[in-house]
């Protein structure tokens, strides 16, 4: 028999990109907001992370857990430091008038994608690299210096990204 274990709230409308971290789980939804969930409290949301004007359809932790990538339908990549959750830091992008302790802006927010940004994959050999796929529009894989956000290569598929994976034993 099923039986439902938690309900993790917080977004106002539905959630289509979710990504875990440890005993943190991350979840993306069409309210543009990016909620950091702690699945050992009750009281479970840690921070949340404001830079999107539209859905967040694409999360990926890297590797090392210290950065979250998201992609926004808005055409935005943006990147979120784990520690700024913990300190409660709220430097970087405001967008709401109300911006308070627990609503975290960006470290980057990368603009060269021309359509939303579904998917997302860290490079697991090389530290700081991240590649990214474009929607119809644009059709390309971006691969990033994620310390300074340089675009450090782009590639025209001719197809919309949906889907990123690196080999873990090819380089």
């Amino acid at each position: 028999a099923e039986r439902r274990l938690r309900t993790l709230d917080g977004h106002s409308a539905r959630v289509g990109a979710l990504s875990w971290n440890q005993h943190w789980l991350s979840s993306g939804g069409r309210d543009s907001q990016i909620i950091q969930h702690d699945v050992r409290s009750r009281n479970h949301i840690v921070s949340t992370y404001v830079g999107h004007t539209q859905e967040v359809c694409g999360l990926r932790w890297n590797d090392e857990g210290s950065t979250l990538a998201s992609g926004g339908n808005e055409n935005l990549l943006c990147l979120w430091d784990a520690s700024m959750s913990r300190r409660g830091n709220t430097s970087g992008y405001n967008r709401s008038e109300n911006f308070d302790q627990s609503n975290i802006g960006p470290r980057l927010h990368l603009m060269q994608h021309k359509a939303a940004v579904k998917a997302l994959a860290w490079c697991p050999f090389h530290r700081g690299l991240l590649a990214s796929g474009g929607g119809t529009a644009d059709r390309t894989i971006k691969f990033w210096n994620t310390n300074s956000g340089a675009v450090l290569n782009s590639v025209d598929t001719g197809s919309q990204v949906c889907s990123l994976l690196w080999s873990k034993h090819q380089r």
